[in-house]
């Protein structure tokens, strides 16, 4: 049972899970109904992110280490071996990119595998030395729901496809500078560089202030781009927007307050996840 629970934390299940969904969110939005190649290109996707985030853990365990929020993790904790968690990678990985090439097609096993590429071979590595690292990491939250786009039928150029991938791009910048935000201190420990090296406190809460303002507006846009109508479900998008919107005015104010920062950190991700439970109940009707 521990061994099945360090693998589960060695593939980072709850970030992988939701990686798993968009895909899969992504699909319903072009189709309309889950088919199984809704199924297939979600499994692809969920395996070769799994492989990804224990090729992650091997990148960086000796950081980990370093960092009490992360030095219970499965390879500094000695839970997992290196070796185990190099084999669990490459079996993974390989195993996503082939039922991705397999089962659908080379457009999106080539999707997948650009993903992990961004993830482990440019964004772990510049983290190590640049702050802004986050935005070619964003991008590999933006292409999961692509891949379920086109895996439906739909074209990598559709600028609903696009439209996507720029949300889930969007929200990942304040999601990570909340989470620098409130641990900032470790990452200093541990050696990377950070936006708090370049501005204060109180100028990143303004610039993470703003990032959420974008996230909010382009989260109220987005059922314009994908021709939805209006719909009870959306009433709920507009009352998690208007509390995220609240508590992020607390950020431009209680600069040393935790609260503020966790509060704005929780409310945006139940944020992205009324846009798209709300949008999958659209295209579901």
């Amino acid at each position: 049972m521990q061994s099945l629970k360090a693998i589960l934390e060695l593939s980072k299940i709850r970030i992988t899970f939701f990686v798993m969904l968009t895909t899969t969110f992504g699909y319903l939005c072009y189709e309309g109904n889950f088919g199984i190649a809704a199924i297939i290109a979600s499994l692809g996707i969920f395996l070769m992110a799994c492989g990804s985030a224990a090729l992650n853990h091997i990148q960086e365990y000796q950081i980990d280490s370093k960092m009490n929020r992360t030095k219970n993790r499965p390879l500094p904790s000695g839970k997992i071996s290196l070796r185990t968690a190099v084999l669990l990678s490459v079996v993974l990985s390989i195993s996503g990119f082939l039922v991705l090439f397999i089962f659908i097609n080379l457009t999106v096993a080539l999707l997948g595998l650009a993903a992990l590429l961004v993830y482990n071979g440019i964004y772990t590595p510049m983290k190590r030395f640049n702050s802004l690292a986050i935005f070619p990491g964003s991008l590999i939250g933006a292409i999961p729901p692509v891949v379920g786009w086109v895996a439906a039928g739909g074209s990598i150029l559709d600028y609903q496809a696009f439209s996507l991938a720029f949300f889930f791009f969007i929200w990942q910048i304040p999601h990570f500078w909340l989470l620098l935000l409130l641990f900032g201190n470790e990452y200093k420990d541990a050696g990377f560089p950070t936006l708090l090296n370049r501005f204060t406190r109180q100028q990143l809460s303004r610039i993470t202030f703003m990032w959420i303002i974008a996230t909010i507006a382009m989260g109220l846009l987005l059922p314009l781009f994908l021709l939805l109508q209006f719909s009870f479900s959306m009433i709920l998008v507009l009352g998690i927007a208007l509390l995220l919107l609240v508590d992020s005015f607390k950020l431009l104010s209680n600069v040393e307050n935790n609260k503020s920062y966790s509060f704005a950190f929780r409310h945006i991700n139940f944020f992205v996840l009324a846009v798209v439970i709300s949008i999958s109940i659209d295209k579901l009707r």
